[in-house]
Parts: C-alpha cells; structure tokens; sequence
C-alpha cells in the first residue's frame, strides 16, 4: 500500500512546501473565489518595497499555500494563466466537499468518480495474485475564475491516517490535559503545606516567601508554635526539583510537624528522629539540607542547627555581620545521624535572613550570580522597612537582576524588636 507523508512532530527538522504560484488576471478577484468559493483564508497580503502585492491563501487546515501571481502581460507567466496547475487537494469526504463547492458556483469538469486501484508486486513475489494496491479512490478536477484547473481526489488510506491522526491528537490532548489538571491539584496541595498563620511573637517580627521556578518544588519553609514562648524557624531545600522533590518536601513537612512536641525541650532528639523518619521513608539518594531554629520569646535567644543548609545570615544593628554556619550534615542521606545545637542571641534592632540557593545563585545574562554580598547589601537597605518589604524587595531586585528564574526562591527575614519582656543586656 503506498505511503503517505504527514508531518512529524517529534522530528527536530522538517522540510516543507512554502507556496505554490498560481498565475491570475486580477488578485482581488481570485481573492474572493478562494476565499468565498472555496473557503480558503487569506495566509499573507503584504506589499513589497518593489510594490507588487504579494497575496497567498490557503486551506483553513493550513496544509498548502498558493501564492495568487498577477503576472505582467507581456511576461511568460501570463501565458500560464488557465493551464493545469498540477496541484491536487485531498478531501477526507469529497462527495460532501464536491456537493459544498458546487453550490457555491465551483465549476468541475465531472462529477467524482471512481479511479482503478494500481498494483505492484510484492517484494516476497510469493502468492498470488501476489499484487498489494498502490492507490485508488475517488476523482475529480475543478477550475477557478481564471480556469485554472485542480485535482480534488479522496483516498482511504488517507482518511484512515487522518483518523489515526485525529485519535493520537485527541490522545495526548487529554493526557495533557489529566496531567495539567493533576499539577494544578499538587500545586494547590503543596501551596497549603506552606505555613498558613504567623504565630504572633513579642520581641520578633518575620516574614517570609517561596517563588518556585515550577508549578511545584523542593523549597520548604515554616513556622511552628512551640508553646511555651516558643517559636520554631524552619527552612529546607530539597535535592532535586519538580514533582519528586515536591513529594520529599510534603514527606519532610509531616515529619517535622508530627514530631515537634519535642523541639523545645529537646532538639537534637527532634531532629534525630526527622532524619530517621526522613531516611526511612524516602531512597538512598534523598536528602535535604535544612535550617531548624527554635527562638525564646522572653530571652530572644536563638537555639539552632544547621544540617548542610547555607549560612544564615545576622546582620547586627551595629553594622556587623555574622554567618550562622553549619553544624551538622544533611537530613535523610545517614541513617546514624547526629546534631549538634548551637545558640545565638538577637538584640533589638538585629535583622536574620535565612534563604535557599535559588536566590544566592541566581545568575544574570553574562552568568554572574548574585551572591551572598548582594544578598547583604538589599537587606541593609531594606531592613529598616521592616521584614515583609524587605523579602518582597529582595525578591524583585531578583528578578530584575536574573530575567530567567531557574531555582525555586525561599527567603525568611525576622526583625528583633524591643518587648516589655526582652532581658536586659
């Protein structure tokens, strides 16, 4: 059976045809048989600097276009005005496209009739009659205004392959469509895991962001009453993006949640038993880095670990600046894991910013990061303003600075602020 080409789309390169002349008296006139008659659509009408009017039109599937050539008189061209273009339409129901054009005037030379099927032999040679058809069906041919004359052919095989066409399209169109609709749901799910309250807090004011480069992500961030005074900062970045690390976040989230009760009294036994959890129930490869803070409300002391994820930064009232460094390795990649807990005290006036690599690695058009110094320079502008426009302008000089975003963005920034409570120095 013969073969008939069709576009590729999962081909990186294709080559087609552009247009086809077709040689007319008057362009306009031609227009309007195309487009009235047949149905076609106007697919270019520009006028060149040398003046000729360049107008083509095609098929409303777009498959073909023919370029309406108004040729000089005395040119050779014109002397192929209402000669056979050589040019062949397909129908996929040409009796019915027949019937639509010959009420609208089309002029046929006959009615569709059946052309015989052609044979070769097979390549084996072996049965008989050892012939498979080439090609056959249905037949005719049609003038425009200019008597210019088309084929118009119907053939099964290509209808059963603009069929298939249509099940693959309709196909992946709704297995696109399940999986957008599927990603917005995660989406939606994973925006509620962020923290939907601020635990309100006498000597500290904070805020914070998560901007995915995703519809969902690896980036994580919280806050979680402890009682007691109690606060806990949390942030993390998970290995690796996109749906998987979406579900590690929301595996990390419930670990830490559901096993908080011991955070203040004991946080390295708290976060013993996250690694455990966190190691058991994901594989070998996944791992997270992670920033846990719990913060007196009364002593405005910071207990913190740090598991592998970058320095925070404590920008102190003073102008100083000091890195909350790591003190322990990642989450989830050991099973015999341990923390060390170290502390720091904030003072009225001090600003702390904990953020993931999204922000610090963030690189502009000629592959510049940046950076940590950047990052320290927007919060000593901003801080004053207090926490939330601080994160919020952060987040646009990142934007402006790297047109692309390629990393989720997560930034937390607390102010410590004086209360009737604070201790004294």
């Amino acid at each position: 059976m013969a073969e008939f080409p069709s576009v590729r789309p999962d081909r990186h390169s294709y080559l087609s045809v552009h247009a086809v002349n077709v040689y007319v008296k008057d362009q306009e006139r031609s227009r309007a048989f195309y487009v009235e008659k047949l149905g076609f659509e106007v697919a270019f009408d520009a006028r060149l600097q040398s003046g000729v009017r360049w107008l083509a039109v095609a098929p409303p599937d777009g498959s073909a276009v023919l370029a309406l050539v108004a040729p000089k008189p005395s040119s050779k061209e014109h002397t192929m005005i209402g000669r056979s273009t050589g040019v062949m339409f397909v129908a996929e129901d040409l009796l019915a496209r027949y019937e639509e054009w010959r009420r609208r005037g089309v002029h046929f030379l006959w009615t569709p009739r059946l052309r015989r099927v052609e044979y070769q032999r097979s390549p084996s040679g072996e049965g008989d009659p050892g012939q498979q058809p080439v090609w056959g069906g249905i037949f005719t041919r049609f003038r425009d205004i200019d008597g210019n004359t088309f084929g118009l052919a119907g053939f099964d095989v290509v209808n059963r392959e603009i069929e298939a066409n249509r099940r693959r399209i309709a196909d992946r169109l709704e297995a696109d469509r399940r999986a957008a609709r599927e990603l917005e749901i995660a989406k939606q799910v994973q925006a509620r895991l962020f923290p939907q309250r601020l635990p309100p807090l006498n000597s500290l004011e904070y805020a914070g962001v998560c901007v995915q480069a995703r519809q969902v992500g690896g980036d994580y961030h919280d806050y979680l009453d402890l009682g007691h005074g109690r606060f806990g900062l949390v942030i993390a970045d998970i290995a690796g993006k996109g749906m998987a690390a979406a579900l590690l976040m929301a595996n990390l989230q419930a670990n830490l949640r559901s096993q908080c009760a011991t955070a203040s009294d004991q946080p390295e036994v708290f976060l013993r038993c996250v690694n455990q959890l966190f190691y058991e129930n994901t594989d070998e490869s996944a791992y997270a880095t992670l920033f846990f803070g719990e913060y007196d409300d009364e002593t405005q002391v910071l207990r913190y670990a740090n598991c592998g994820h970058l320095a925070g930064l404590l920008l102190r009232s003073g102008g100083a600046v000091e890195r909350i460094e790591s003190t322990c390795t990642v989450v989830g990649l050991f099973r015999d894991w341990n923390c060390q807990v170290a502390q720091v005290r904030l003072m009225p006036g001090d600003l702390l910013a904990l953020y993931t690599d999204g922000i610090t690695e963030s690189f502009n058009d000629v592959e510049e990061e940046y950076g940590e110094l950047r990052l320290i320079e927007a919060l000593r502008r901003h801080g004053e303003k207090g926490p939330e426009p601080a994160v919020a302008a952060v987040v646009e000089e990142l934007r402006q600075f790297s047109r692309e975003q390629h990393d989720d963005i997560t930034l937390i920034v607390a102010r410590c602020r004086a209360s009737e409570r604070s201790v004294p120095c």
